[in-house]
């Protein structure tokens, strides 16, 4: 990863979270690294808990993040004007080159899934955020900012390719616990 593009990155982990772990993903093809970090303090951690994860391409390019945290599940959404703002600006310093290609499809409430501990139980609770989700009128291919309760940025993904029908992406999800389990559910030998 290049120097710039480390710092910018580090600025984005909590400082409440620590490494978890990391691995080499294969995203449309191409080789990636997966970076989980969890709370320092356990809180919620594991598959489907609080994580900030990250997967950068072998060139250095965020492919993406997210950040799910029990703290973003309540509190009112910012509106779409705001969201709009706060993408553009993480844009330009995260990903400049898709802002002079951007067409945006819409801005709306998008929920993310968080198993938390309660009582002694888990529970799934959503937490919401605005999704400001776009094509690069220059390859096709979608991206998204979810900006969460806090307006910060809690989830970006590039380049993603979608296919229109039946209407579901093509690319990997690896920062998507779900569908993490998914995989290895299905890697898991029946006898």
């Amino acid at each position: 990863m290049l120097p710039q593009n480390a710092a910018l990155l580090s600025a984005l982990i909590p400082a409440s979270h620590q490494l978890a772990g990391h691995r080499s993903v294969v995203v449309d093809g191409e080789s990636a690294r997966l970076t989980r970090y969890e709370r320092k303090d356990g809180r919620n951690a594991g598959l489907q808990g609080e994580h900030f994860s990250t997967v950068v391409a072998a060139d250095g390019t965020l492919k993406g993040f997210v950040n799910i945290s029990a703290d973003l599940a309540d509190g009112p959404l910012p509106s779409r004007e705001r969201t709009e703002a706060i993408a553009r600006a993480f844009l330009q310093n995260h990903a400049p080159e898709l802002l002079s290609h951007m067409q945006i499809s819409w801005i709306e409430p998008h929920d993310e899934a968080l198993r938390v501990q309660r009582n002694d139980r888990s529970d799934t609770v959503k937490v919401t955020g605005m999704k400001v989700k776009a094509v690069n009128l220059a390859d096709g291919r979608w991206f998204w900012v979810i900006v969460g309760r806090d307006e910060r940025p809690m989830v970006f993904e590039r380049d993603v390719v979608w296919v229109t029908f039946p209407g579901h992406r093509k690319t990997e999800k690896w920062l998507h616990d779900n569908w993490i389990k998914e995989q290895s559910a299905k890697t898991v030998k029946q006898p």
